[in-house]
């Protein structure tokens, strides 16, 4: 692998805060980020990123390869927690498996954003429909996580009836992150050329001063979770390196076969192998609460999160790079 790759996307200044923000945690500094304002960051990178993705949209018009896209976006979101799932299990109760099988089927949109970033650093394009791929793999994930709960550890003690599937299916297509995300795609997709020349100052001026404090706040946050994985083990620590690479390769494999541009197979790659510690641990925590949240959300964003945005993204480049 080239490693000037790995060095271009670790001197991106996003990155370096993160890191930053780890060393704030490891010395003992009094940093933090006061506590609405990391939501407020996460709300403006979903709009932004949602709105350019709807106007590019808007541009390119929906065709046949955006739709074979957005099908293999859902076919990946679908799968990945079905064969994590059972990997899982050879060393975790079903509960735990499911809600981290959840966990990795699903996406972190912080780490989409940041492959973007370091993709319009390269000069290489993307298409916007890709922020419609990621809209779609928040949602299957979740409620493949729950179909193995039902399926493998259905609970002996209480009724069936108890299961709330409508109160499932809100959290999994309405959750906060999903309706913003989606909404702003569809508001950008309305407006147009207009749009877009009305609110880019808002949304491309500031967004990557908005990205560096996200990721400031996310290197304390990350480094804070690492302390709890010392209690799980080798076994999680590697599934949480191993797998990512191994649903990026799946990822990588498929857009080759189906012919994506080298950007879209990149960011394919990427949301194949991030995870999600925001829409499915809170889906998680509500309805399978026998499942650790320390052990997913831990997994999610102190390690896979890291690992994702600084060897993941030009280590996934340079696989594609080698599939021509």
């Amino acid at each position: 692998m080239d490693g000037s790759l790995i060095l271009f996307n670790i001197l991106n200044p996003p990155v370096l805060f993160f890191f930053l923000g780890m060393l704030a945690v490891f010395f003992k500094s009094d940093l933090e980020i006061p506590a609405p304002l990391p939501k407020l960051f996460s709300l403006y990178l979903l709009l932004a990123i949602g709105f350019k993705g709807g106007y590019e949209l808007s541009e390119s018009g929906i065709n046949l390869q955006i739709t074979i896209t957005l099908i293999a976006a859902i076919f990946m979101a679908s799968v990945i927690p079905f064969y994590t799932f059972f990997i899982l299990k050879t060393k975790l109760d079903n509960y735990n498996s499911a809600a981290i099988a959840a966990t990795y089927g699903s996406i972190s949109a912080v780490t989409f954003i940041t492959a973007g970033s370091f993709l319009e650093k390269l000069n290489i394009p993307y298409g916007g429909h890709m922020v419609a791929a990621l809209a779609l793999m928040e949602s299957p994930a979740i409620i493949v996580g729950l179909i193995l709960v039902r399926v493998f550890a259905q609970k002996k003690d209480k009724d069936d009836d108890e299961f709330n599937w409508a109160k499932v299916l809100q959290e999994a297509f309405l959750n906060g992150s999903v309706f913003l995300l989606v909404g702003s795609l569809i508001v950008g997709m309305l407006t147009g050329e207009t749009g877009w020349e009305k609110l880019q100052p808002f949304t491309q001026g500031i967004f990557y001063g908005v990205l560096t404090f996200f990721l400031l706040d996310m290197g304390l946050v990350a480094a804070k979770r690492i302390r709890e994985l010392r209690k799980t083990g080798s076994f999680i620590i590697g599934f949480s390196v191993i797998i990512p690479v191994l649903n990026a390769i799946l990822g990588i494999l498929m857009a080759k076969g189906l012919g994506f541009a080298q950007g879209d197979a990149l960011l394919f790659a990427v949301l194949c192998a991030s995870a999600s510690y925001i829409a499915v641990p809170a889906a998680m925590r509500m309805t399978v609460p026998e499942a650790n949240p320390s052990i997913y959300i831990s997994m999610a964003l102190a390690l896979t999160f890291p690992f994702n945005i600084i060897v993941g993204i030009p280590l996934y480049l340079e696989m594609i790079k080698l599939l021509g």
